[in-house]
């Protein structure tokens, strides 16, 4: 048979009629196509056309069978009746909808009404035909179908990569130990095991947890975060855990608790080394069962949350000193990332400084070249205490004092450049006179090791000003190590990144 001259048997109301084929409407190249209806003598026939087209067609005579095709391969288009013998196509359109949101649902009915029609599309349907349809009327409506399914599908790409990229947009690192772990945050994210994130002030602890959340399936659910440093022990359990009305003074109404607020999405715990051994006591329990009581309260509360923590301390340490339980560490230490110090991956600088000016140009409205190569030399030199957050204030800075395009020394801090006055550039001394005396009274009773700790204090403090804080170069001009030095800090209370500001 001719193809122009082929019909196309349609089921009708109350009988069947035909409509002819036509084709001056152009149809998608290929679609998969799921024709779901209880006449077999029609479905055969729909599907010959289709087939025709180059489409492939898989049938259907009941929800039961369509809903087994859907579960075995994806299709961009359902065509279905509303009529199925005693079952009612609305549950394949809602079940398409809810279970398949990639392919559309076209109806095909002869018992259609304009409240059918609204209920059709309220059920999650494309487009409703009546029948008896023109082949034309049918091309169009599957051309429309099968680009929406397009359509969806490519958001759902693009949604997709925005969220393996949602959290990580600032955090800018060619280093092998970032590119590591952003591969941990990958494979981690949807784990519902505790996170424990370590690392210096300034590191991007917060942003990590945060991009933990955003590339999990919890990322439609709420990010809430809690500084426990930043409360006393009486407050932090009301904050965490919630209270009911009358608990303590100025309790006057129940309060949801961040565990609670947190549920369904992540919570992250910042500074959780500070948490007093009564409140550890409290979180290893909600760790392992997530339930708790409010304070005051005596209704216990389950919670679907995830915990991420955060510290700048050493826990293992804590631990051996006995200021943190080991059952607790054991429990929030399942994955730990370890986080780097800014001066251990300094060949990340020049590209933060870029990220830091293009934000703080747009910001502060102003235009800049950048620093030259003197001032990126200075900044990699510096032993940065502060971390990431503290470039990102000094770039700020930077570009909010200059009156030059260019960025240079002269930009920069004192602590950066080790120059106090600018009018004094070039002119640091190469050396400082060490004030070592030690009195009778000030040694007696002490160990040898101890009555030298003021004055190796006092040379490795005049060292490290003299090498602007940069341990590498102090390490060599003392003429000792690295690891040694680092001990000696340590052990003479020399760590604090304070004392380079004083």
């Amino acid at each position: 048979m001719d193809r122009n001259s082929r019909r196309l048997l349609v089921d009708t109301q109350p009988a069947a009629s035909e409509c002819q084929v036509h084709h001056d409407s152009a149809m998608p190249d290929s679609a998969s196509i799921l024709l779901v209806d209880d006449d077999r003598h029609l479905v055969e026939s729909m599907a010959y056309w289709l087939r025709d087209m180059s489409h492939e067609v898989e049938t259907a005579a009941t929800i039961a069978e369509a809903k087994a095709a859907l579960q075995r391969g994806s299709f961009d288009l359902v065509i279905t009746d509303l009529r199925l013998e005693t079952e009612d196509g609305f549950e394949l359109i809602s079940y398409t909808s809810k279970n398949y949101p990639d392919s559309s649902v076209l109806v095909v009915t002869g018992y259609a009404t304009p409240e059918t029609a609204v209920q059709a599309v309220r059920a999650g349907a494309f487009d409703l035909l009546t029948k008896p349809i023109i082949d034309d009327e049918l091309t169009l409506a599957i051309q429309r179908a099968v680009a929406q399914s397009q359509i969806s599908k490519e958001n759902a790409l693009l949604r997709e990569q925005l969220d393996r990229r949602s959290g990580l947009e600032n955090i800018l690192s060619h280093d092998y130990r970032m590119l590591k772990i952003f591969d941990v945050i990958d494979s981690v994210a949807d784990a519902k095991a505790s996170v424990l994130i370590t690392g210096e002030n300034g590191t991007g602890k917060s942003m990590i947890a945060r991009a933990i959340h955003a590339r999990s399936s919890r990322r439609s659910g709420p990010f809430v975060e809690v500084a426990c440093g930043a409360l006393p022990d009486t407050l932090l359990e009301s904050e965490l855990f919630g209270h009911v009305s009358g608990a303590f003074t100025g309790a006057n109404h129940d309060k949801a608790g961040k565990f609670k607020l947190a549920d369904g999405g992540t919570l992250f715990l910042d500074e959780i080394a500070t948490a007093t051994p009564a409140m550890q006591v409290k979180l290893l329990r909600v760790l392992q069962e997530f339930q708790f009581e409010p304070l005051g309260g005596n209704v216990t509360e389950s919670v679907d949350t995830r915990v991420i923590l955060a510290t700048n301390e050493d826990l293992a340490k804590s631990v051996a000193d006995g200021d943190f339980r080991q059952d607790l560490f054991y429990r929030i230490n399942v994955v730990n990332i370890v986080l780097p110090s800014l001066r251990e991956r300094v060949g990340d600088i020049p590209l933060l400084v870029d990220h830091f000016l293009r934000e703080a140009s747009e910001t502060c409205e102003r235009q800049g070249e950048g620093f030259d190569s003197a001032a990126i030399s200075a900044l990699q030199s510096y032993a940065w205490p502060g971390n990431v957050r503290q470039l990102e204030n000094v770039v700020e800075r930077a570009v909010l004092l200059s009156r030059n395009e260019k960025l240079t020394m002269e930009d920069l801090p004192p602590e950066i450049t080790g120059r106090t006055n600018p009018d004094l550039l070039g002119t640091v001394p190469q050396t400082l006179p060490l004030q070592t005396t030690t009195t009778q009274g000030e040694i007696h009773g002490k160990t040898l090791r101890e009555a030298l700790e003021g004055p190796e204090r006092e040379i490795i403090l005049q060292a490290l000003r003299l090498h602007n804080w940069n341990r590498a170069s102090t390490a060599d001009a003392l003429d000792i190590n690295r690891t040694t030095l680092y001990k000696k800090m340590k052990r003479l209370g020399l760590d604090d990144p304070r004392l380079q500001f004083a």
